[in-house]
């Protein structure tokens, strides 16, 4: 994960009614992650909770769960969703600069390594989404160079994608982590070259007459059947060694675009609800 500029503390982490922001300290000049068992950084901003650096090496590392054989793997979409990928075309995608340039074969779709991100044609509000996704079976790298992608709610908003079986990284750059922000509350991965599977609901930030935010954007992620975060509110747009706000208004829909870093990364059967707002009672 790499982008977008950030800087604001939420307040209230879950069903807050607004937020306060601050001015967030600068990151600093890049610098390469410590050698040894902890990679991350602690020259980057303090979160809002005032315990961790964005990247901090000394988090609690999740548990390890090992997962159930299978869960919603190769899940059909019901009949409400809409086929975004069903291993025959990219007909419902577009890349950075025009067609998708990615691998396709035998039912999946594999990033073809500096060819760029791509997103789908269509933008979504609220949703569930069902993405199945699989690391490369031949291990290269460490940390955040083994099997690295993500998943980019609305565009900006990044579930990780990583090979973090028996893979030390910083853990709010482990897989199922909200990206800068929060670790998953478990590692539930599954080996290199096994199919994965995320299921999604998200609700999209909302803004007031005035442009001031409401309700942060929030995130419920099951991975390969285990709960990883329940309702998690988003700080903001996902950054590499910052944290996200909410200063400026976003848009209400945005696109689901899965990332190029680089590796090889295999997705396949991802399909999408559009959720409607429910009636208060």
């Amino acid at each position: 994960m790499k982008k977008y500029l950030v800087n604001c503390a939420i307040v209230a982490l879950a069903g807050c009614a607004g937020c306060m922001c601050q001015q967030q300290p600068a990151a600093g000049p890049v610098s390469t992650p410590p050698a040894g068992d902890k990679p991350g950084y602690t020259d980057t901003p303090m979160l809002p909770s005032g315990r961790w650096h964005v990247h901090d090496p000394n988090r609690p590392v999740p548990p390890v769960v090992t997962p159930g054989a299978q869960f919603s793997d190769n899940a059909p979409a019901p009949a409400d969703a809409i086929v975004l990928f069903d291993g025959h075309d990219f007909s419902a995608w577009k890349g950075e600069k025009g067609p998708v340039k990615w691998k396709l074969q035998d039912g999946y779709m594999e990033v073809a390594p500096g060819t760029g991100e791509i997103a789908t044609k269509e933008t979504f509000g609220d949703f569930q989404l069902h993405v199945e996704w699989a690391e490369p079976e031949q291990v290269v790298g460490n940390s955040q160079e083994r099997g690295n992608s993500g998943v980019f709610l609305q565009g900006i908003y990044e579930v990780q994608v990583l090979d973090c079986y028996d893979n030390p990284t910083y853990p709010d750059g482990q897989c199922g982590g909200l990206y800068g922000q929060s670790p998953p509350l478990v590692n539930a991965c599954r080996k290199p070259g096994e199919w994965q599977t995320y299921d999604i609901i998200f609700e999209a930030a909302r803004f007031g007459e005035n442009h001031s935010l409401i309700r942060p954007a929030s995130v419920t992620v099951i991975q390969n059947g285990v709960l990883l975060h329940h309702k998690q509110a988003l700080l903001g747009p996902t950054d590499h060694r910052r944290y996200g706000n909410y200063l400026k208004e976003l848009p209400a829909r945005g696109p689901i675009k899965l990332q190029d870093h680089k590796n090889p990364v295999r997705f396949r059967n991802i399909w999408i609800r559009n959720i409607a707002e429910e009636e208060k009672p």
